[in-house]
């Protein structure tokens, strides 16, 4: 097959695909995109990355190996044809058990874009075991493409539920306002929007100081795939990837940051992109 079949084959799926979109324009205003409008953004994408959460790997009774190595393969092919710039696993890597963890972390190492983690309330392990198999602070930041990436840890060996480390998150806020974009990533909701949220009102008394925060994103919450807005932050939740609950599919967020700075992001299914947005 030619290139040129092969990439009229590409759009056609990419467009029959798509189950809707819907698009957050600056003050939080709404706009519907069809299919068609955002395959031709393609070419205006300055950043993109996934944003996955979930995995449970090693929850009893659910085929969590299989899961996980569906879902890697499904980012892997995504990536092909739509290149990342990175990966965010958002917590709950395992299922409770320790010695989980370094098993699933060769499982991620098969992604093959640059990937981050932040642990979730059933990552029950201490910041040494952490730190032994990650290589990197439970409280994490990275620079892509001059915007700042805050990974923020939200429980603890326990398990229980926490803000993150406020002071922390303030000096590294002051540290990047003078970046362009902020991307925020907590595992626990830190609003009870949710069923298992937390109420931290301190947290968005801090936040709505620096506008450069571009969007944070949630895990925990199994069934939701949607967003949530504060003072025109969109906070967007991913679904699952893993587990014995949530939403019927299992699936992952993509986020395409345009050249002129609007955010459109959207679902997979994993492999069918639905849930579309821009922001």
């Amino acid at each position: 097959m030619t290139d040129q079949k092969t990439n009229r084959v590409s759009r056609r799926s990419f467009i029959r695909n798509i189950s809707f979109a819907t698009a957050f324009l600056a003050g939080g205003s709404l706009q519907k995109l069809s299919a068609a409008e955002v395959e031709s953004l393609k070419d205006n994408v300055a950043l993109r990355f996934v944003v996955a959460s979930d995995a449970h790997y090693g929850q009893p009774k659910t085929e969590f190996d299989a899961m996980i190595e569906k879902i890697i393969s499904q980012i892997n092919t995504f990536h092909q044809s739509n290149p990342l710039d990175f990966c965010v696993i958002n917590g709950d890597i395992i299922h409770n058990e320790k010695p989980l963890l370094p098993i699933a972390k060769t499982k991620l190492d098969a992604l093959t874009m640059p990937w981050y983690v932040t642990r979730g309330n059933h990552d029950m392990v201490t910041e040494e075991e952490w730190v032994k198999v990650w290589g990197t602070p439970l409280n994490n930041t990275a620079l892509i493409k001059k915007h700042a990436l805050i990974l923020g840890d939200t429980s603890n060996e326990k398990g229980t539920y926490l803000s993150p480390d406020l002071v922390w998150l303030k000096n590294k806020l002051e540290e990047h306002k003078k970046r362009k974009h902020v991307f925020m990533f907590l595992h626990i909701p830190q609003a009870k929007w949710t069923a298992n949220g937390i109420d931290n009102p301190a947290f968005f008394e801090l936040i709505k100081n620096y506008p450069n925060i571009k969007a944070v994103f949630h895990g925990h919450e199994h069934d939701q795939d949607g967003v949530k807005m504060s003072k025109n932050i969109p906070f967007l939740f991913d679904s699952h990837i893993g587990g014995n609950w949530g939403t019927e599919y299992k699936g992952f967020r993509v986020v395409e940051l345009m050249k002129d700075n609007s955010m459109i992001t959207y679902m997979m299914n994993p492999d069918v992109r639905m849930n579309e947005m821009k922001y």
